[in-house]
């Protein structure tokens, strides 16, 4: 029987993952959305595709010296280093992969050789993102207890504050984070194409997985101080009702960008709104959810 410290270190180990799973999201989700990348992993060569991750291996090596995605301090060749660095490299063509398959780019009938290259070349922008993750949005777990002295007045503060003043901010933070991601991403090719291969089964697929990734980013990859955001005051504040109102906050972001870039008109049927929004969601999503952290 596990003993409460195996307890802790597996919990642990998971957490790390997911921190790194979710700093990978955050930084390689835009290239994920970007037929070119697509195009260059299809055709890359044997050669290119190891030059890739070989490249890949030393920056994040050196990303791992600075500070990566486990919370503990980092000494030049370190074997714990390399170890991570395999580990960051793993989870970003893991997230890679998943991300591919979610969008159709990657099928059955996709020969091995194109496969590979797709998920090399894409998973370049997700190993540096886990590299990153304690930097993209902070860590502030190891600062709680230089703001302990603020903490008193602060709270006080907001148990004073208005739930819907706290509402709106959240709400407002979502917009400005989901247009953030997705702005670049709702003018492009990109979304029509993955649109039109989106079969329902994979919009529902879509749609958990950006609750899910939402979900990790602010209540569990310890980017904040989660215990503080699930005590904060609001209508919304359960981390399951605030997910799904900020998951439905980026949709409306997303078919807003849609419609501005004239990707979408009101003659075109509810359908293609629907499958459309969702697939610029899941980027609108994530760029809500880091918004979120950032207030």
């Amino acid at each position: 029987m596990p003993t409460k410290r195996q307890k802790n270190v597996w919990m642990s180990e998971i957490n790390d993952i997911i921190r790194g799973a979710c700093g990978g999201f955050l930084f390689g989700i835009p290239l994920l959305y970007t037929m070119e990348v697509w195009w260059i992993g299809s055709l890359a060569k044997p050669q290119l595709m190891m030059m890739a991750i070989a490249l890949m291996f030393v920056v994040v090596y050196l990303l791992n010296q600075i500070e990566g995605f486990r919370k503990r301090r980092y000494s030049w060749l370190a074997y714990q280093t390399l170890m991570d660095t395999v580990e960051a490299i793993a989870i970003g063509l893991a997230c890679s992969t998943f991300v591919l398959l979610l969008l159709r780019e990657l099928t059955p009938e996709t020969s091995l050789k194109e496969s590979l290259g797709k998920i090399i070349f894409e998973s370049v922008p997700f190993a540096l993102g886990v590299a990153l993750a304690n930097q993209l949005l902070g860590d502030t777990e190891n600062s709680n207890a230089e703001g302990q002295t603020t903490d008193g007045v602060n709270s006080t503060t907001k148990n004073k504050g208005d739930e819907l003043h706290a509402t709106f901010a959240d709400l407002g933070a979502t917009l400005i984070g989901a247009t953030v991601i997705a702005f670049n991403i709702a003018p492009t090719d990109e979304i029509p194409m993955l649109a039109a291969a989106a079969s329902p089964p994979w919009q529902l697929a879509m749609i958990a997985t950006s609750l899910l990734i939402s979900y990790g980013i602010v209540f569990q990859a310890g980017f904040s101080d989660q215990q503080k955001r699930k005590e904060q005051k609001g209508i919304f504040q359960r981390p399951s009702s605030e997910t799904l109102v900020s998951y439905l906050v980026s949709l409306l972001a997303g078919a807003f960008m849609l419609w501005f870039f004239q990707k979408l008109s009101f003659s075109d049927p509810w359908t293609m709104w629907l499958d459309h929004t969702l697939i610029l969601g899941l980027p609108a999503t994530i760029g809500g959810a880091a918004g979120r952290l950032a207030i």
